[in-house]
């Protein structure tokens, strides 16, 4: 399959966050048309597209417009999420640091198609500091074209958009989270239902959008739905952003029609893995997907593939584990990282990502009893469905793949009280070159 360049189509534009560069290349005229449209229409286009969100849950776009009640009593609010705070995730940032417009033009559409309060929120980690300030430039330069601000394009819609940093949390990026941070309250989720399309944020329904999302609805609305589905396959379309990262030669974000086999990404764009070892696994949908071994990788990268297969495509960032990686050392790494960004709200996540984590680190640095592989298994089945939002099932993702398809890697752990020699190997030749 060939890369394709559509959502990238500017990033290597000369001055590609300016809004001249944009207009240049088309830009905004799929915000004047569909501004033409009844917001009803607009939505069924992009119910008609089939778009999924591309954030990591990949709900369908127009189906969740839908469920905003018509004529509420309070204000509907579009909150764009661009917390991206998924490991191994970097697709957003791109869009958000090279082709500002897009996602600006996007969140029009959007409003305008769900009726959205005249203010609308970007809401952005606190660590993006460059994303902030190119979104902040991009959104003056639209205001004073008359883009966005009071009767946008003449038609008596007002519309507006705000930059709010976060403080890095990565529980901010799930959507009940980011609700309450926006609000100004510590970023904890609320308990569902009822759901951010009914009482969301500030009481009033609130639609929830990933950065890639939006910035794929001006392309439905230009050039159709139609055209739309030719990429990718029924359910699974449009273009898609994949991030690669990890043991591989040619790391980067790679643009697709969904269901580019990982395969073929890997070894044939990506160039392979680094210094031609051997592929040891993949997490193919950010660090909370589980993780595929090297016979599993001959798949396309799709939300139901992924999904058959016992994975997730998630966020699309693909992590690529070599030989030299110690399976264990990884998944203590990540395991250490859900127990931090655990809000603590809930006992199974709160104590229970903790829990992974010591575990992990006891067997990691030696002191590992047999009955720990299936210690962590058992600790993953008390955490999985019972915590109050997606953390929980995130933290166990890598844990419980691991130690189902790595067992032997476990074991050897507990008995040797160390790495497996390959992994040692490739450490001390580490260490040693990084000492001359």
């Amino acid at each position: 399959m060939q890369p394709i360049r559509i959502l990238t189509a500017n990033i290597d534009k000369p001055n590609s966050t300016s809004i001249d560069t944009y207009i240049d290349g088309g830009g905004y005229e799929a915000a004047r048309k569909a501004l033409q449209m009844k917001p009803d229409q607009i939505t069924q286009v992009v119910k008609d597209s089939e778009l999924r969100g591309r954030g990591g849950a990949g709900f369908p776009t127009g189906a969740k417009w839908g469920f905003v009640p018509k004529n509420a009593p309070k204000p509907t609010y579009l909150l764009c999420n661009a917390d991206e705070s998924e490991p191994g995730t970097f697709k957003d940032r791109l869009i958000i640091e090279k082709d500002p417009h897009l996602l600006i033009e996007g969140m029009i559409i959007t409003a305008y198609a769900i009726s959205s309060n005249p203010m609308a929120y970007i809401y952005i980690r606190g660590e993006f500091y460059y994303g902030a300030t190119v979104l902040d430039r991009a959104l003056d330069e639209a205001r004073a074209k008359g883009f966005l601000g009071k009767n946008i394009f003449g038609i008596g819609f007002d519309f507006d958009i705000t930059v709010a940093r976060g403080a890095g949390a990565y529980i901010c990026g799930e959507e009940m989270g980011l609700i309450e941070s926006i609000e100004g309250h510590r970023g904890q989720p609320r308990v569902k239902p009822p759901f951010p399309a009914v009482v969301g944020a500030f009481g009033g329904p609130t639609v929830v959008q990933n950065v890639e999302t939006l910035s794929c609805v001006p392309f439905i609305i230009k050039n159709g739905p139609e055209w739309f589905k030719q990429f990718g396959v029924p359910k699974n379309t449009g273009p898609k952003l994949y991030c690669l990262s990890g043991n591989v030669k040619k790391p980067g974000v790679y643009e697709f029609p969904m269901g580019v086999n990982l395969k073929e990404l890997i070894y044939e764009h990506g160039g392979g893995i680094t210094g031609d070892r051997k592929l040891k696994a993949v997490i193919p949908g950010g660090a909370s997907a589980p993780m595929l071994t090297i016979d599993e990788i001959d798949i396309p990268l799709t939300f139901d593939a992924l999904m058959k297969a016992g994975s997730m495509l998630g966020s699309a960032g693909i992590i690529v584990l070599d030989e030299s990686v110690c399976i264990v050392d990884a998944v203590w790494r990540l395991s250490k990282f859900f127990a931090h960004e655990s809000c603590g709200q809930c006992t199974p996540c709160r104590e229970g990502t903790n829990w992974l984590e010591s575990v992990l680190d006891r067997i990691e640095r030696g002191h590992g009893r047999p009955q720990d592989a299936d210690l962590l298994l058992d600790m993953s089945d008390n955490i999985g469905g019972k915590s109050l939002c997606a953390l929980g099932d995130a933290a166990i993702g890598p844990v419980i793949s691991s130690v189902k398809k790595f067992r032997a890697e476990y074991l050897y752990h507990v008995e040797h009280k160390q790495c497996l020699p390959e992994t040692r190997r490739y450490r001390n030749l580490a260490m040693a070159s990084a000492a001359h």
